[in-house]
């Protein structure tokens, strides 16, 4: 049965910037007014109870930074080199399915907001446009997040789109070969509209598993065309780009990427939508960091809702961080202008914290600049999974 709309879906939203928006935050606080109450439950929840998803806003409570005085920073910066490439800030778009949901424009409204800020924009194989389309409306700095398909030459065909359209790397997903469904979303009785399709892959055919083995159970069945590490083998002989891998928690996985020659990882729980009970991106990021040494691209990502935040992550040992949910909550609410404010927002809130903390440039931040801490009181946003 197709799915249908919901007859609660408001209209459009205007690209403005709706008074009380005052920090980066406030745009998660305001999209549940700018979304459909399925499709807001639907972003905003993790799989299965959504534990991992509230881990990792936590996370970030269990560490303070510490000020320090009489440090000279008036010529302090926030650019950033990831992977070889100059970046403007330390700030990334994460590859978000379906931002259709969100906004009428989809990601190509996040495209313009990259451009507008010089801001690298990883686009989803899931985007509810073509990848095509959404380079044409980003600037240089645009990266390409692949997830392997059942058949290697639709995968390949992904690829050669993607080096076509001058995308400058593929940010492979390793970690949701196996999605549970979400409570949140279930209780909000969410179905994908029929008009909410991933552009990429049309035309794909279905590609049916083998008959299950006895007492292997739809489970295992299911993981049937999960990738190995002879299809990243196959992935990294076939294109010239940088291959990176998302979706890395466990330090022995991230020295074995480290050996097999990738460009660089992103410390990832997929934001709690892959297995619930997984700790938190910023949990296992130091020891992610120590495991591949102090020179290596890491990115992350997980959880960010301020600068002050973004600090965090570059303290424990990120290059960079990738913003995911919170970019489909200021799509939400303003469109391309609000994806670009909270950008702004975010730059802004860092340099503050950068400020304060005595670091005039990306490489003064380090661990000595936190302090850990038992939370002491709830999060402002406890109520908003990753």
């Amino acid at each position: 049965m197709t799915p249908a709309l919901s007859s609660t879906a408001p209209p459009p939203p205007p690209d403005r910037i709706p008074p009380g928006v005052h920090g980066a935050l406030d745009y998660a606080l305001l999209a549940p007014k700018h979304m459909d109450a399925a499709h807001h439950a639907y972003v905003a929840g993790g799989s299965g109870l959504g534990v991992s998803a509230q881990a990792n806003r936590r996370a970030f409570d269990g560490w303070a930074v510490l000020p320090r005085l009489l440090r000279d920073v008036r010529h302090g910066h926030v650019r950033a080199v990831v992977g070889g490439e100059a970046w403007e800030h330390p700030l990334a778009l994460a590859p978000v399915a379906f931002q259709a949901l969100a906004h009428p424009h989809g990601e190509i409204a996040t495209a313009r907001a990259a451009e507008a800020t010089g801001t690298c924009l990883v686009a989803s194989t899931l985007s509810s446009r073509t990848l095509e389309s959404i380079a044409q409306a980003s600037g240089p700095a645009r990266w390409f997040q692949l997830y392997f398909q059942p058949r290697r030459e639709d995968t390949l065909q992904l690829v050669r789109r993607a080096e076509a359209a001058g995308y400058r790397a593929i940010v492979v997903t390793l970690d949701a070969a196996l999605q549970t469904a979400g409570r949140q979303a279930l209780a909000a009785g969410f179905r994908m509209p029929p008009t909410c399709v991933a552009e990429n892959l049309r035309g794909q055919a279905p590609v049916e598993p083998p008959a299950p083995q006895p007492g292997q159970g739809r489970v295992f069945h299911a993981m049937h065309f999960a990738p190995t590490w002879a299809d990243l083998d196959w992935l990294m002989a076939q294109t010239h780009l940088p291959v990176w891998v998302k979706g890395v928690l466990h330090p022995e996985d991230a020295t074995a990427l480290q050996a097999r020659g990738v460009a660089g990882i992103v410390v990832s729980n997929h934001g709690g939508r892959g297995l619930d009970g997984a700790p938190a991106s910023l949990q296992m990021l130091p020891a992610v960091r120590a495991a591949v040494g102090p020179g290596w691209p890491v990115l992350f990502d997980g959880g960010i809702r301020s600068g002050t935040d973004v600090f965090k992550a570059l303290a424990l040992g990120a290059d960079a961080v990738l913003i995911g949910r919170l970019q489909v909550y200021a799509l939400a609410v303003a469109g391309a202008l609000g994806v670009a404010h909270l950008l702004r927002l975010l730059i802004e809130e860092l340099q503050a914290c950068m400020a304060l903390a005595g670091c005039a440039t990306l490489a003064d931040i380090g661990p000595g600049a936190l302090v850990a801490q038992p939370p002491a009181f709830p999060s402002l946003s406890e109520e908003m999974p990753c």
